[in-house]
């Protein structure tokens, strides 16, 4: 299975663009005014660093839903160990290849990693978000607008993964 690094590179990009509309047209000025932020209090900062950051960070996010989107990387980290396997030689790994063959295509659809993508933004960031913003004493609202935000990033980035991966 190789990787195919180009869509990962491509992946980390929706954050920003997702971004640059969701805090945006679609829900700046109610997420500014539930972070307390005014467009003069956000004018003036050198948003490269953050750019770049968030690149980095998408990235990393990007490699996490490999696993979390294509299923055949579970048999593949569970014989990944076996003696021979990294040397492409025994039976482990003449097993991983039939069974590429048989069933490497199942569930390698846009729709399966958006998927996947939506299930871990609603069970693992929803709640992540919700646990620091309640002790923030922040809004529903706030939550509702963040967790939103990623679940859509994840679906599309999870989707690509999924897609195009490997």
């Amino acid at each position: 299975m190789e990787m195919n690094f180009y869509i990962f590179f491509l992946a980390a990009l929706i954050p920003l663009v997702i971004g640059f509309i969701w805090y945006g047209p679609l829900f700046g000025n109610i997420w500014m005014k539930e972070m307390g932020f005014t467009k003069e209090s956000l004018a003036g900062k050198n948003m490269i660093p953050t750019f770049i950051l968030s690149y980095v960070f998408g990235f990393l996010i990007a490699f996490f839903l490999l696993p979390a989107t294509i299923h055949q990387m579970g048999v593949y980290s569970t014989l990944a160990g076996e003696t021979g396997f990294a040397e492409s030689t025994g039976d482990a790994f003449a097993y991983f290849q039939e069974f590429l063959t048989n069933y490497g295509d199942r569930f390698r659809t846009f729709k399966h990693g958006a998927f996947h993508g939506v299930l871990s933004g609603v069970f693992l960031v929803l709640p992540i978000i919700a646990i620091n913003a309640m002790f923030e004493r922040k809004t529903v609202k706030y939550i509702a607008i963040n967790a939103g935000y990623w679940v859509v990033c994840l679906a599309i980035m999870g989707g690509l993964i999924c897609q195009y991966g490997m």
